[in-house]
């Protein structure tokens, strides 16, 4: 009895397995005299965008002078994007918000300030812009959870590079396979596609201690290093006709 309820459990998994791989293979109908092969391509390119995400926070004793601080430090923000030559408009704000803030040590649960917060990102085209930015809003103290990323804006035009090499390399294998069997590759008569892009690359933030100790002279831990390449994949299934 065990034995029959092994077999069994082991044919389920069998059967599972196929299900899977039926689901996440395209299906496609055999025909007499084509050839269906696959093909793994990609697109590799230096981004050309840096994008800095930081959330500024101010608190006070009142909603009101929480919002005066937090509106004393955006008008600090524009005066150093202004002295590094970048237009504050171009900073976007994603979210705002302003909301009590509560001792809950306190059994009676007693509001003791407000704090007003705004998520702000700033994209630069030019890379030597950022770090005179990022290093005056760390000397501020205005700011919190800095990150900075790299990016490619022209994604759409990545993917269809990766696309290509994709569909050369299903080319090649499938012209292989006719040249070995004496035949000759026809026309293309189906395809599927199936692309994931890299998204950001991101780019380690250095803390304040770091910052001072650049200000004093000692070298960056990321000087002189080079981004990292934002990398677009591709997968190509075709179908061909053989002559």
């Amino acid at each position: 009895m065990r034995k029959t309820l092994q077999t069994f459990a082991a044919l389920f998994l069998f059967l599972s397995a196929i299900a899977v791989i039926a689901q996440n293979s395209p299906t496609v109908s055999a025909q007499p005299n084509t050839i269906f092969a696959g093909g793994d391509g990609k697109f590799e390119s230096a981004p050309d965008t840096a994008v800095l995400s930081f959330y500024i926070t101010a608190q006070d004793s009142t909603s009101r002078a929480a919002y005066d601080r937090a509106s004393k430090s955006v008008e600090q923000l524009r005066a150093i994007l202004r002295a590094n030559g970048v237009d504050p408009k171009t900073a976007e704000i994603s979210s705002f918000s302003s909301n009590p803030v509560y001792d809950y040590k306190d059994p009676k649960r007693k509001l003791i300030a407000y704090q007003v917060g705004a998520s702000v990102t700033i994209k630069f085209k030019d890379f030597a812009k950022f770090p005179p930015i990022l290093q005056q809003l760390s000397d501020t103290d205005m700011t919190s959870n800095q990150s900075l990323n790299y990016t490619l804006e022209d994604m759409d035009a990545a993917k269809s590079k990766a696309v290509e090499d994709a569909y050369r390399r299903a080319h090649e294998t499938a012209t292989a396979v006719a040249r070995a069997a004496g035949r000759n590759l026809g026309e293309l008569s189906y395809a599927s596609v199936d692309v994931s892009e890299g998204g950001m690359v991101p780019y380690p933030v250095m803390p304040r201690a770091m910052m001072a100790m650049k200000t004093a002279g000692a070298p960056a831990p990321t000087e002189e290093f080079t981004p990292q390449k934002v990398t677009v994949t591709a997968h190509v299934n075709a179908l061909f006709a053989l002559k």
